[in-house]
């Protein structure tokens, strides 16, 4: 359900063809709105920071360098491996020979006044741009596009049907290998899921922070505790050290005392034994 935007000439010094367009937003446009923002702001949320992928709603997607007219707008493209600074910075839109590749994922959403133009001259022009996964969701229970949720994948230049399961209650989920993730519709909304975990990749990501934040807390903790292990043994060496040098120098004193004492008492044994001689004479 893409719509194009008024946009100005792409640079002021004609590094690229001048254009101007103005095209009108289709009459459906307010009731594409809601499904149309949550998809684009969960996926959005999972690139956030990231600075080597470019994701974002309605872009415009120019593919000739010479005429700046002929593009085509996904609701929503992903491109890896590309500098999203310089592209944010310099460029109005995504310029496949300006950022060297193509995206690697579009996906549409589908309107009435739209999803015929999604089924075939898009789809087409994906195809032949090389785009590896195209994605389609029709929030009016597959009326538009004859279901729900509906991928399909680059293999040998040409799209193949990506499986979709369905499941009892009616809920549908299919695996973007681009994305690594699962699309989920449970009859009344569009979300993400991790292929792993089988969470909802908002709310793993919360708990994944959460557990990396308690792991954090825990580390921090060992740390400090080691620290401090660390100190007051380096405390109870140094006072065994205080207290064998103070043992030793009482050993010191009490053997200086003791060598003292036999000393004298040779000393006392040897003037009794010259006072003894004196009194024989």
């Amino acid at each position: 359900m893409a719509t194009s935007k008024t946009i100005d000439r792409l640079a002021p010094d004609d590094k690229y063809p001048a254009i101007f367009y103005d095209e009108p937003e289709p009459e459906d446009r307010v009731l594409q709105f809601l499904p149309l923002n949550r998809v684009t702001n969960i996926l959005v949320d999972m690139y956030r920071d990231r600075d080597d992928v470019f994701a974002i709603g309605e872009a415009f997607i120019m593919y000739d360098q010479s005429d700046g007219n002929r593009r085509i707008a996904p609701d929503f493209l992903v491109a890896f491996d590309v500098d999203v600074k310089y592209i944010l910075e310099n460029l109005p839109n995504y310029l496949i020979w300006e950022i060297g590749k193509q995206p690697d994922f579009v996906m549409e959403v589908a309107s009435k006044s739209t999803y015929r133009n999604d089924l075939g001259r898009k789809r087409d022009m994906y195809q032949r741009l090389g785009i590896q996964e195209y994605w389609r969701f029709d929030h009016n229970d597959g009326e538009l596009y004859g279901q729900p949720l509906a991928g399909e994948r680059l293999v040998d230049g040409i799209y193949r049907p990506i499986e979709i399961t369905e499941y009892p209650d009616g809920s549908m989920r299919g695996y973007s290998e681009v994305l690594d993730m699962l699309f989920h519709w449970d009859g009344m909304e569009f979300d993400v899921l991790d292929p792993r975990t089988g969470l909802t990749l908002h709310r793993a990501t919360r708990a994944e922070a959460r557990a990396d934040a308690a792991e954090a807390r825990i580390f921090e903790e060992q740390r400090r505790a080691n620290s401090e292990q660390r100190r007051a043994d380096v405390e109870h060496e140094a006072r065994r050290a205080a207290q064998r040098r103070a043992d030793a120098a009482e050993a010191r004193i009490i053997a200086e005392q003791t060598a003292r004492q036999q000393a004298e008492a040779r000393e006392r044994a040897l003037l009794d034994e010259i006072e003894r001689l004196r009194r024989q004479r």
